[in-house]
């Protein structure tokens, strides 16, 4: 095992990281500035520390075969420099669905990454942060996070979450714990987000991802 100051492409993917929930605009909402203070102070001790890079099998899924595509669409965007960033270290990635049960449809269309968290490859146990990626025309079905506050930051791709606004590169959402939401991304072009989890570091061990009833029911 080695550390993190080793791998210095995941480093510096960490500091972009670092550079969107710092210098990134919280549009006025001091919810949203105190959840970015939060995301980059754990965030900020991870990587002075130089903890543990637990090396782990790159797997891929299908919809990696719409990452290129998403690469270019970021690499004209507010965050070009993450997405060459991301580029470097793409052979490494380890995607995954994060669910027991996932339609079909939807195992072709969705998979994300932990780049920093409890299954590392960079180790930390308060805080997740990763890459999600979709294809287009994708339905994320509306789901929840018992106990862990989310942010998405797009890097590349249009999206929309329940139906109430469109969000381009650069923009910023955050989902309080508990709240319920559903992902929709445009029909031309695959969508990258950024993502950060806080939580308990029982809860982010062991996330318990579920898609709710109404999901379920309506065959998601």
């Amino acid at each position: 095992m080695t550390k993190l100051n080793d791998n210095p492409d995941w480093l510096y993917l960490l500091r972009d990281f670092d550079n969107v929930y710092r210098r990134g605009s919280a549009g006025g909402s001091a919810v949203i500035r105190g959840h970015q203070r939060r995301v980059r102070d754990i965030l900020s001790l991870a990587m002075k520390v130089n903890p543990d890079f637990a090396t782990r099998a790159p797997e891929e899924k299908p919809v990696v075969r719409h990452l290129g595509r998403a690469l270019d669409l970021a690499s004209t965007g507010p965050l070009a420099g993450m997405a060459r960033t991301i580029a470097r270290v793409a052979p490494e990635l380890t995607w995954e669905w994060g669910y027991e049960r996932l339609g079909r449809n939807l195992g072709n269309r969705y998979a994300y990454c932990e780049v920093l968290g409890p299954k590392g490859p960079v180790v930390a146990d308060s805080l997740i942060v990763g890459l999600v990626l979709f294809a287009p025309a994708t339905t994320y079905p509306q789901h929840s996070h018992p106990d862990i506050e989310e942010s998405y930051v797009s890097l590349g791709g249009a999206w929309s979450e329940n139906d109430g606004a469109v969000y381009a590169p650069g923009s910023m959402i955050l989902n309080r714990s508990g709240h319920e939401h559903r992902i929709t991304i445009g029909d031309r072009e695959p969508c990258l987000l950024a993502y950060a989890w806080i939580g308990p570091p029982d809860r982010l061990r062991n996330p318990d991802m579920k898609f709710s009833r109404a999901a379920r029911k309506a065959g998601a």
